[in-house]
């Protein structure tokens, strides 16, 4: 029987090369990037941490320049990644497709600097002290100029997720493993379109359907689940609203839709 996750994984891998082109992707993105800016701290009064990455064209200005660690579950081809990258110290975006992390990559190796500041990891995560993953934090902390020698055990300041949410099995699973990857606090900021009842369905037309675990995430939910987690000073706002259109369906014609966005935010105590 086909996981969720095997076809999760088979439908982005096969999407990968064209995801980037996709207006409605950059604009989402774009807008998660803004809503993390102004929820967390650092970003509003951060330092500048002296050393920057050449900025890509994926790149936004942010208002500050921060020494954040950060961890991306489901970067994709690493459209926050980057946008993200050349603002804050250090970056590892985590995801189970090929094809996505392929695209990551080469996007990386088009930077100018044989020592990026970011990189991504082919992995699941679940367990904050994998090798995979701290392996991967210890490379960038040689680029870096600072000693790394096992045994690793590396955490992060700010852990984000963007439209990943909805195909994750369980919420309380992977919000434990965010939990356990973050230094003491440390941050989530995770942006996914809202469950607002059966109108939210046509988000994903039917072909993409298999392998949504949800039809967005609920604010009293992901409250709940944030704050069973152990993460204190709990916010699921509206973050933005992303206009879309939407496939002819039950009788309804191909139209657009505004889809409210959900940041979720929460700290580590």
């Amino acid at each position: 029987m086909t996981t969720s996750q095997e076809i999760n994984n088979a439908r982005f891998s096969k999407e990968a090369l064209e995801w980037d082109s996709n207006e409605k992707h950059v604009e989402s993105t774009s807008k998660a990037l803004e809503a993390i800016k102004r929820y967390v701290p650092a970003f509003k009064d951060g330092s500048n941490k002296g050393i920057i990455m050449p900025p890509s064209h994926y790149a936004l200005e942010l208002t500050s320049i921060t020494d954040l660690d950060v961890l991306e579950i489901g970067c994709g081809t690493g459209l926050l990644s980057f946008m993200l990258a050349p603002h804050v110290r250090s970056l590892i975006g985590v995801d189970t497709a090929d094809g996505m992390i392929s695209a990551f990559d080469t996007k990386l190796a088009d930077l100018p600097t044989d020592h990026p500041n970011l990189c991504s990891v082919n992995h699941f995560l679940t367990n904050p002290d994998s090798h995979e993953l701290q392996s991967a934090a210890a490379l960038l902390a040689t680029h870096r100029g600072e000693a790394a020698s096992p045994p690793y055990s590396y955490r992060f300041d700010l852990v984000v997720s963007h439209l990943t949410l909805h195909h994750i099995p369980s919420m309380a699973e992977i919000l434990a493993t965010m939990h356990k990857c973050l230094k003491p606090g440390g941050v989530v900021a995770l942006t996914d379109y809202e469950d607002f009842g059966p109108e939210a369905v046509p988000f994903h037309p039917v072909s993409k359907r298999p392998g949504v675990e949800r039809h967005g995430i609920k604010k009293s939910e992901m409250e709940e689940l944030l704050l069973g987690t152990g993460f204190n000073e709990v916010r699921v706002d509206e973050a933005f609203v992303l206009r879309k259109e939407v496939d002819a369906e039950d009788g309804k014609p191909a139209r657009e839709m505004d889809f409210p966005f959900l940041l979720c935010f929460g700290v580590k105590s």
